[in-house]
C-alpha cells in the first residue's frame, strides 16, 4: 500500500493585484482573532461553546466592559473583494457527483467533496478532477494498492 500526498504548487486561483493583497489581509487579520465563545461557555457543560449573541439586562459581556473576552461585531469583517473565500483564495463549490464537477470553473473556484460522499464515489470525483485540472480542497490522502 502506498501512500499520495496531493501537491497543490500547480493550482492556484487568478486573482488581481489588489486581490492578492486583501486576500493575505484577511488570512492574516484571520490568524489573530481570537476565537468568539458563548457567555460563561466555561461556567455550564451543557452551554456549550457556540457563538451566541448576549442579551442580558445587566450582562457585562453585551456592555462591552474591558475585562470581557471580544463580541460578534462588524469590525471584525474581512474585506468585502476576498470576502467568503478560501484562505488559498478560490470560491468553494459544493460537489456530491461527478457531474457537479462540470459546474466548477477551475480558474477561480475549487470543489469541495461533501460529506455524504462514499469512498468510491469520492475516488470518482477526485480522478476527474485531476483530469479537469480542479482543486479539490478536502481531497485527503489517497491510498494506492
Amino acid at each position: 500500500m502506498e501512500f499520495i500526498f496531493w501537491e497543490e504548487t500547480e493550482m492556484k486561483p487568478a486573482l488581481t493585484k489588489e486581490e492578492k493583497r486583501l486576500l493575505a489581509k484577511k488570512n492574516e487579520s484571520s490568524r489573530k482573532r481570537h476565537e468568539f465563545k458563548r457567555q460563561e461557555w466555561f461556567r455550564y457543560l451543557k452551554l456549550g461553546e457556540s457563538w451566541r449573541k448576549p442579551r442580558g439586562k445587566h450582562s457585562k459581556l453585551r456592555e462591552h466592559q474591558a475585562r470581557r473576552p471580544g463580541v460578534v461585531d462588524a469590525g471584525y469583517r474581512g474585506p468585502r473583494l476576498v470576502r467568503g473565500l478560501h484562505p488559498s483564495g478560490f470560491k468553494e463549490v459544493m460537489v456530491y457527483n461527478v457531474k457537479d464537477l462540470e459546474s466548477v470553473n477551475p480558474q477561480r473556484e475549487a470543489a469541495r467533496i461533501g460529506s455524504a460522499v462514499g469512498a468510491k464515489k469520492r475516488e470518482e470525483i477526485i480522478v476527474k478532477a485531476d483530469e479537469l485540472s480542479i482543486r479539490v480542497l478536502n481531497r485527503g490522502v489517497q491510498v494506492e494498492h
